[in-house]
C-alpha cells in the first residue's frame, strides 16, 4: 500500500513510485480511497492551493480547522508535523521530512484536522496543498517555529518569517488558554 502511518496519529505518508525516462519523470501523488481506508473515515479534499517561498523562509506552524494534503512540487524543503491536540496520545511529537527535489522525497503528508505544520525552504520551493473545507480565516492557529517543548531541530535560527508566524504563541501559551496546562 502507498500510505503509512507514522509515529503521529493522523499523519500519514503516501508514497507512490516514480517513473523516470529521457524526459523527466511521472508519478502519482495519491488516492482519496487508500487514505480513508487507513484513517478509517471519509477523505474530502475540497481546495486546492499553491504558494511559493524563496530559500530560507519558514511558514508555519499552523493549525487549521480541515485536513491538508501537502506536496513540495519544486524545490527543497524540510516540513516538519507536530501534534498540538492536548487529549492526543501523540500530544508534543513532531515528525521531519526533507520533501521535494533530491536530496528530498517526492511523497505527500496527509496532516488531519488540529495537527499543526510548517516548512523551512532550503531552495525556492512551489509547495501545494489541498484540504478538506474551504478556506476561512476563523479557527486557525498554531504555534512558534521555534517552539522550546517541540524542539525541532530546524537548518537555521533565523529564517524569514511573516509577522503573523513570528507572532504565534509557544505551546505552553495555547494549552493554557485552551484550559489543558502542558505539565
Amino acid at each position: 500500500m502507498a500510505v503509512e502511518t507514522t509515529c503521529i496519529a493522523g499523519l500519514l505518508v503516501i508514497r507512490w513510485p516514480e517513473h523516470v525516462d529521457e524526459r523527466g519523470f511521472f508519478q502519482q501523488t495519491y488516492q482519496v480511497a487508500e487514505i480513508a481506508a487507513v484513517l478509517g473515515r471519509e477523505v474530502r479534499l475540497l481546495q486546492g492551493n499553491h504558494s511559493r517561498s524563496q530559500a530560507q523562509v519558514l511558514r508555519g506552524f499552523h493549525a487549521e480547522p480541515w485536513d491538508k494534503c501537502v506536496y513540495v512540487a519544486r524545490g527543497t524543503a524540510t516540513c516538519v508535523v507536530a501534534d498540538i491536540r492536548p487529549g492526543s496520545d501523540t500530544f508534543g511529537r513532531t515528525a521531519s521530512f526533507l520533501l521535494g527535489d533530491p536530496p528530498g522525497e517526492r511523497v505527500r503528508l496527509f496532516i488531519a484536522e488540529g495537527l499543526c505544520n510548517a516548512f523551512y525552504c532550503h531552495t525556492e520551493v512551489d509547495y501545494l496543498n489541498e484540504v478538506s473545507a474551504p478556506f476561512r480565516p476563523t479557527g486557525r492557529g498554531g504555534v512558534i517555529w521555534n517552539d522550546p517543548d517541540l524542539g525541532v531541530a530546524w537548518p537555521t535560527t533565523s529564517p524569514i518569517l511573516s509577522a503573523s508566524d513570528a507572532g504565534m504563541p509557544t505551546l505552553r501559551t495555547l494549552c493554557a488558554s485552551r484550559g489543558a496546562p502542558l505539565d
